[in-house]
């Protein structure tokens, strides 16, 4: 049976594995805060935004992690 030998660079040497990190937490955060924001807005001003109370409360009721 032939052997297969895959070369892969150690983690420190992958290039934008830290950025692409930071990148996923600066994101999670701005739709946790964003959801957060939503949930404290009032019927009336969801109305001038464009968004029903429903979606508005379906949308804050999601985890930070999904989009």
């Amino acid at each position: 049976m032939p052997q297969t030998h895959v070369q892969t660079l150690p983690l420190r040497a992958r290039p934008g594995v830290v950025a692409r990190l930071i990148q996923f937490v600066t994101t999670v955060a701005d739709r946790r805060r964003n959801r957060q924001q939503l949930g404290h807005l009032d019927a009336h001003l969801l109305r001038d935004i464009g968004v029903d109370v429903d979606t508005a409360r379906d949308e804050c009721a999601k985890p930070f992690w999904r989009p």
